[in-house]
């Protein structure tokens, strides 16, 4: 008898020891999880940053400012077309 007490007493140390664990793991995959979403939304959030820039520098408005301040270019008229000349 004291022997099946001694076996019982072990296995319920170890049902318990395996509880703790589990119940440790759950917790640290949950905030795993926690922390993955979060940074999901922060780079959907990024995203769209980024597709709202690209939409601003891509306007004509943007093109033709760009082109005129850092190219030099400026609009041809067209009299200067007709008459052949090099600007």
């Amino acid at each position: 008898m004291a022997r099946l007490n001694l076996v019982l007493i072990l296995a319920v140390l170890a049902s318990g020891l395996v509880l703790v664990h589990s119940a440790y793991e759950s917790r640290r995959l949950f905030a795993a999880i926690d922390r993955a979403r979060a940074e999901g939304q922060r780079l959907a959030s990024d995203k769209e940053r980024l597709l709202a820039e690209r939409h601003e520098q891509a306007t004509n408005l943007r093109v033709e400012q760009v082109a005129r301040e850092r190219l030099g270019m400026r609009a041809i008229s067209p009299a200067l077309v007709a008459s052949g000349v090099q600007p």
